[in-house]
């Protein structure tokens, strides 16, 4: 089964990265969900932590350039297979750093992709 860390998770529903984990959840595609505060969408618990998971297809960034730089190692310590980065979270830093790590970097959004079977 595909996995998905969302990083920037929200319980608000009008934020991108709520959207985004309710969609994936109707895709059944397994979904970790990490953001600043606890709480719960659908099935899927906000982690406040960095939890520690093993074959991570992609990580969906939902944080500023500025706010992506704390989860750097994070990210990279998954060994995901690729990171997307929605409209409003490209960041050619980080880009060259995942690259560096064989690390598949796309300036897209995941619900467009979802929404037409591309994911």
């Amino acid at each position: 089964m595909r996995k998905t860390v969302v990083i920037g998770a929200s319980t608000k529903e009008d934020r991108y990265s709520y959207k985004c984990i309710k969609l994936l959840r109707k895709h059944n595609i397994e979904t970790i969900a990490v953001g600043n505060r606890s709480g719960k969408i659908e099935d899927v618990e906000i982690q406040t932590g960095r939890p520690c998971e093993s074959k991570v297809e992609t990580v969906a960034i939902y944080l500023s350039p500025k706010n992506q730089e704390s989860f750097y190692d994070y990210i990279i310590g998954l060994k995901p297979e690729r990171i997307l980065f929605p409209p409003g979270t490209e960041n050619p830093e980080f880009y060259k750093k995942a690259n560096a790590h064989g690390i598949e970097t796309e300036e897209a959004c995941p619900l467009v992709m979802l929404n037409t079977g591309v994911y």
